[in-house]
């Protein structure tokens, strides 16, 4: 499949904002199932500074400052993106669970010590005791990592309510297991404390997803939301996206952004600025198939 995603988030102020400083993570990063051919990105008013590197994820980030006075900013970030085939082997062809954690804690191999930073508390993400017992009921004595962490996967979608705008980006993952909803990036942080706190790697990304229209209705352009999921590390395999919100193995239809330890490593636009009084934020994305966009 091969998509092209348009990204555009406006700020609108009541007062001029004098000075702000963003850092952006809206590029499409490679891997071995995805390629990025062309990335733009407009930026409005003109930004005096404006540069890129790559951080320790290997996540492309950009930053930029504006520093004239202005009651709007729009930012929007222009990608096409190629998704090919891939697909994980079966649950059941991948270690004990209680095996893999014990080799992270180990950590012999230049390869586990990589995979052993995503195993410890982050900014969004912390060792709950409650969190390991809502684990333990999938995470069996000797039950195959993939199998046990996809069936968690299918817990959280089915006994958690996926509510749009029930939560912030402050809410805590103890907070949304009291509550029994949330959207997206909670289920992520979810799942993420739930392996953590079992002692095994699990890392956050942030993406997009290719929605479909109601049967007999047009695509709409700009319905389309950013998405989060997260990758769980087997052994011998690597990494394995699962998605939580919607109870699949990501494939065709994720578009990945980049990955961290949470939603602080990856947060699409961040920043700060003086000035502006009330300010409002509105956000549209589109994920669209190259071949209907006419390109």
């Amino acid at each position: 499949m091969q998509y092209s995603v348009r990204h555009t988030t406006t700020y609108s102020y009541s007062d001029a904002v004098a000075l702000c400083q963003n850092q952006i993570h809206l590029t499409p990063r490679p891997t071995p199932w995805q390629s990025c051919a062309d990335f733009e990105l407009e930026i409005s008013p003109e930004p005096v500074v404006r540069r890129r590197w790559t951080d320790i994820f290997g996540n492309e980030v950009w930053y930029f400052s504006i520093e004239e006075p202005h009651k709007e900013l729009s930012i929007t970030g222009r990608s096409k993106v190629a998704v090919i085939q891939h697909s994980a082997t079966t649950q059941r062809q991948t270690p004990a669970w209680e095996t893999v954690r014990d080799q992270l804690a180990e950590a012999g191999t230049l390869e586990m010590r990589l995979a052993a930073q995503f195993c410890f508390e982050s900014w969004y993400v912390h060792y709950l005791p409650q969190a390991l017992e809502y684990a333990a009921a999938s995470f069996q004595p000797n039950r195959p990592i993939l199998d046990a962490a996809m069936d968690l996967m299918s817990r959280i979608h089915a006994e958690f309510k996926y509510v749009p705008a029930s939560t912030a980006v402050t809410t805590s993952t103890a907070e949304v297991m009291q509550r029994r909803c949330g959207v997206c990036q909670d289920f992520a942080h979810l799942q993420i404390t739930c392996l953590r706190s079992l002692g095994l790697a699990a890392r956050y990304v942030s993406g997009y997803l290719m929605t479909d229209p109601p049967p007999g209705q047009p695509r709409l352009v700009g319905v389309d939301a950013s998405h989060a999921w997260l990758s769980i590390y087997c052994p011998g395999m690597g990494w394995v996206d699962l998605d939580p919100t919607n109870n699949v193995i990501p494939h065709l239809r994720h578009v990945t952004v980049g990955w961290g330890r949470d939603y602080s490593d990856v947060c699409p636009i961040q920043g700060v600025f003086t000035g502006g009084g009330k300010h409002a934020m509105r956000v549209s994305v589109d994920v669209s198939p190259i071949a209907n966009a006419g390109e």
